[in-house]
Order: structure tokens, then sequence, then C-alpha cells
């Protein structure tokens, strides 16, 4: 039986969320998102960041091989390679390469949660994968949701639900908190048709106005990216698992 609980923000983790147990950080909508197509594109390592001058300055100084991706606001900060779409990663062009990455609300909720045993980054696009090795990791189970700005975010919830059914197809779970049962049903009702829940949401909204409305279509294809990105290391990078 594997103990699973979903915290819709980083403001709401108690030490009892991170301790001994496997914390997924999902940002949908787009920082996990676009972390899973890195590693599936060839990305060999990412490495996290609170904030866009601290990711500037590291990748500057390297000396391999490497990519700056992020953004502010939605829109790529100056100096970045590279903005925060999924679709933008290609093996012949980032394949082999050292990612820099700082987002508004994804990578700090990686900082946030540096206390987990395990960590790993979730997303729709990989729900099923993560599942799987999560279940592999024999520990209980934290779903965190990055928000937007401090604020609930759906499309979180239903990536949180996403991973919650594929741990389901692979074992028993006890539910931690009423949430579980909210993320649950949140995805069963939108599971069909989850290209237009997340253009629906304040988030989806948010990406079509900055005009990355196909980062949403990206986002939305569940199970389409067998790669899982698991976080070690002080400060955070993400690697492929296992």
């Amino acid at each position: 039986m594997i103990s699973v609980d979903v915290v819709l923000l980083p403001s709401h983790l108690q030490p009892r969320h991170l301790e001994g147990r496997a914390v997924v950080v999902l940002d949908v909508l787009r920082a996990t998102t676009s972390m899973a197509a890195a590693l599936a594109a060839g990305i060999e390592e990412i490495r996290i960041f609170p904030d866009t001058a601290s990711a500037l300055a590291a990748g500057r100084a390297f000396p391999g091989a490497r990519v700056l991706c992020g953004e502010e606001r939605c829109l790529p900060p100056a100096g970045f390679d590279l903005g925060n779409s999924p679709a933008a990663f290609s093996r012949e062009h980032h394949g082999g390469r050292v990612a820099f990455m700082s987002t508004t609300n994804g990578t700090k909720a990686i900082y946030a949660a540096r206390g987990a045993k395990q960590m790993f980054i979730g997303a729709l696009v990989n729900a099923s994968a993560t599942a799987k090795a999560l279940v592999q990791t024999k520990l209980d189970v934290t779903l965190l949701c990055a928000g937007t700005n401090g604020q609930i975010a759906l499309e979180d919830l239903l990536g949180a639900g996403a991973i919650l059914a594929g741990i389901e197809r692979e074992a028993a779970i006890s539910a931690d908190s009423d949430v579980v049962l909210i993320a649950r049903n949140a995805f069963n009702a939108a599971r069909h048709d989850l290209l237009r829940t997340l253009r629906e949401s304040r988030g989806g909204r948010n990406v079509i106005d900055a005009g990355l409305a196909p980062d949403i279509e990206f986002a939305s294809r569940i199970d389409a990216i067998e790669q899982v990105g698991v976080i070690t290391g002080d400060p955070p990078l993400v690697r492929p698992w296992p």
C-alpha cells in the first residue's frame, strides 16, 4: 500500500510531505513538460536555478556545450537561447548538451521540495512513466503542484490526477487527504478533452496571450513521452531515470 498526497502549492508543504517520501514536482504549463521534452531530445542534464540571473551567470561560465532555457512572464529572458516551449528541444540541436533553466514557478517549486528522499519532475506527457518510477522506489508519494504566482493551477492538478491514475494501475494506494480525491476526480472529468480544459485554465489563457498556444497542445499529449526525470544534487539538477 502506497500512501499518496497531493499538495496544491509549494507554500502548503509541511515536513510530513517530504520526509522519507518521493515527491513529484508538476508545472504542466510549462516547465516540467519542457524538462521531459528536453530529456527526450537527448539533453544530458538540466541544472535548475531559482532565478534568471543565477541561470544566466552559470550558463555563461560553463565551458561545455550548453543551452540556456526558461521564462519570465511566459517569454524567454534576455540572453537565453530558448524559452520554455517544450517543442523547441530537438535531438539534432540539443542532444548531448547541458541545460541551464529558470522559470517563474516550476524551478522554484523544485527548490521548495529539496527535503524529499527522492524527487522527480512530472507532467501529463510522461504521467504513466513517472507513476511506474514512483512505484519502483517503494516510497510513499507527494504530488506537488507548482501553481502560478502563488495561485492554484488547474493544469497541475490534472497532472497530479494523471500520475495518480498511473500509480493506481500499478499498486494499491491510501489517500492522505481529500486533495487526492479532488485530483482524481478532476482528471477523470477532463481526461477525454485535456486540450480544451488546459486552454480554458488560467495558465492556458496566459500562454495563449503570450502567443504560445502550440505549447498547450504539446502539454496535453498524455503519455507522449516515456522519459522520466529524477532530481538530485544541491543545487538541483534533472537527469534521466533510472
